[in-house]
């Protein structure tokens, strides 16, 4: 089993409706993927509650459909 792209993108954007989401396919295998999600959700949590917010977004999928998931969070910088 594997995961798409736009379904990662769909069940984070789900979660946190206003982040702004990368998502790369490393191997192009559907397993591997880099994220980076930018949400004001973030704001005031630390990196690793960041991460937890992403991973529950997730559903349970990271490690199991989801193989591996190398992830990046950040705050949006205001303009």
């Amino acid at each position: 089993m594997s995961m798409s792209e736009s379904e990662i993108v769909a069940l984070i954007q789900e979660a946190l409706p206003d982040a702004q989401i990368e998502v790369k396919d490393l191997r192009g295998d559907g397993d591997h993927y880099q994220a980076r999600v930018e949400s004001r959700a973030f704001i005031g949590k630390t990196r690793i509650q960041q991460h937890q917010m992403v991973y529950a977004a997730l559903q349970g999928r990271v490690g199991g459909v989801l193989h591996a998931l190398s992830l990046s969070t950040a705050v949006p910088q205001k303009s």
